[in-house]
């Protein structure tokens, strides 16, 4: 797998920045940061995100992260990844603006 996807809050990321690691509040309560498929992002971020503003898509490059991944089904059959610890932030690839639409709902963005 090429990339996976987190989706967080700007603030959060920023504090990742300042710390070098990036922890979710999943790692703490589930002990995994979870993450996303290019074709998961959008049910996803509607689901869990709808009319949530400030938020970013982190874009992973799988092999960079020292922790370890589990692809895991979730809901059902569907196979999602898991990030089990810290995730490094250098293996973060691109870092997107994640915005709803006027009707709170969010797309795919053209630049991932």
């Amino acid at each position: 797998m090429n990339q996976i996807f987190h989706i967080t809050k700007s603030t959060v990321w920023e504090k990742a920045k300042s710390t070098g690691i990036y922890c979710s509040d999943t790692l703490e309560s589930e002990g995994f940061i979870h993450c996303s498929t290019r074709s998961q992002i959008v049910e996803v971020a509607n689901r869990l995100f709808k009319n949530q503003h400030n938020l970013k898509l982190l874009c992973i490059i799988p092999s960079k992260v020292k922790p370890e991944i589990r692809y895991e089904a979730v809901e059902g059959e569907e196979i999602f990844p898991h990030i089990y610890g810290a995730l490094n932030i250098d293996a973060v690839s691109k870092i997107v603006d994640f915005e709803p639409g006027e009707d709170g709902l969010f797309i795919l963005p053209a630049n991932i």
